[in-house]
């Protein structure tokens, strides 16, 4: 994306970061244990698989210096078990563990889940790609994954809102299929009124100490009114409006805004657009709630606010890699779900203005 000519403020304001390529080989074991093996990604891909289909199975037992491994425990029948292979080998669940523990809310009743100590729809997530792994690995099929950055590694409570951005999700390279179910979700969601749906959220409650999570299924079934809901939930911590939040995510919106509308022939269909912010509420933070005898004189930080653009599997410029299809001007659909978002965010602050 940088070397198309996006502009200079872009990588400032909101694009997550790559680390490169790696190559990932899954491998299972007698004893239960599931092996994810990273290598260095190569140029010559032909020559790497090669070289790793010909190595000695006890070879291969050991990854090389520099490869990561990680082992996944898929189940055990007994605690002595997991005990005995505790020295050998870290012994890791497939989901991903939080302190806090998570409540997926059902999208149409409210009703809230057992509370879970991982998010629910990473662990769908994981399931599905650890399951696709396990049905190739006898062929020792090596996957290319991209590193990313961890965009919420400097958070503590990391509250997040995943916001499919834009008023058309296929890419250009889609199906007449594909296209087609796309446009029809598209049509069927705020994504057509307001160019912006909620693809998923998690925000921490301060009175319940865990996360509240929505998944994308509910945000497809948001009316406008119900997405303007949502995004009042996003901003609530269950006891109060985090009103110190609304001036750092709307000058970052705006911000953002002012660098697409100058860039032209870029499309980012179907990528997504994350929020987030500290959901822990430190000492010298700004009075989140604007309680009428906060101290304006003591020293306060503004709160930590962060917005990024992901998911550019889709996106396209002119000149990309030979795409034949070229557009003019800047990307509209994403700009409206930025106007939508900027505006329903200044009416909430201005109605709950302390």
């Amino acid at each position: 994306v940088k070397d198309g000519g996006l502009d200079q403020g872009f990588p400032k304001i909101t694009l997550q970061q790559t680390g490169g390529v790696v190559l990932v080989c899954f491998e299972g074991d007698s004893d239960g244990y599931i092996n994810l093996v990273a290598y260095p990604h190569v140029d010559n891909m032909e020559g790497m698989t090669g070289e790793h289909e010909e190595r000695d199975p006890q070879e291969r037992e050991q990854p090389r210096r520099k490869h990561s491994r990680r082992s996944l425990h898929r189940s055990s029948s007994s605690t002595e078990h997991k005990e005995e292979r505790a020295d050998r080998r870290e012994a890791l669940d497939p989901k991903v563990h939080s302190d806090v523990p998570f409540q997926m809310l059902d999208w149409n009743s409210g009703l809230a889940s057992e509370k879970i100590s991982y998010n629910p729809w990473s662990l769908v997530c994981h399931k599905q790609q650890l399951s696709r792994m396990r049905s190739e690995s006898k062929d020792r099929k090596l996957f290319k994954f991209l590193l990313l950055e961890n965009v919420v590694h400097h958070f503590s409570y990391p509250c997040i809102l995943d916001l499919k951005m834009g008023t058309r999700q296929h890419g250009d390279d889609a199906s007449e299929e594909k296209a087609a179910r796309q446009m029809k979700k598209c049509e069927q969601s705020t994504s057509a009124t307001l160019g912006v749906r909620v693809c998923g959220m998690q925000v921490y409650q301060l009175n319940t100490g865990h996360y509240l999570c929505r998944n994308k299924y509910y945000g497809r079934g948001l009316s406008s009114e119900g997405f303007r809901q949502a995004l009042y939930q996003y901003l609530h911590n269950g006891r109060g409006l985090r009103r110190d939040l609304f001036e750092p995510i709307l000058n970052k919106l705006r911000s953002l805004k002012v660098v697409l509308e100058r860039q032209a022939s870029y499309r980012f269909y179907s990528s997504s657009l994350l929020i987030i912010y500290e959901g822990k509420v430190r000492p010298s933070d700004r009075c989140p709630f604007a309680p009428p005898d906060c101290p304006s004189s003591a020293p306060q930080r503004p709160p930590l606010v962060d917005v990024r653009m992901i998911d550019f599997a889709h996106s396209t410029f002119k000149g990309f890699r030979g795409d034949t299809a070229v557009h003019d001007g800047p990307d509209r659909g994403y700009v409206f779900g930025l106007e939508s978002l900027i505006q329903i965010l200044e009416s909430l602050r201005d109605e709950n203005l302390p």
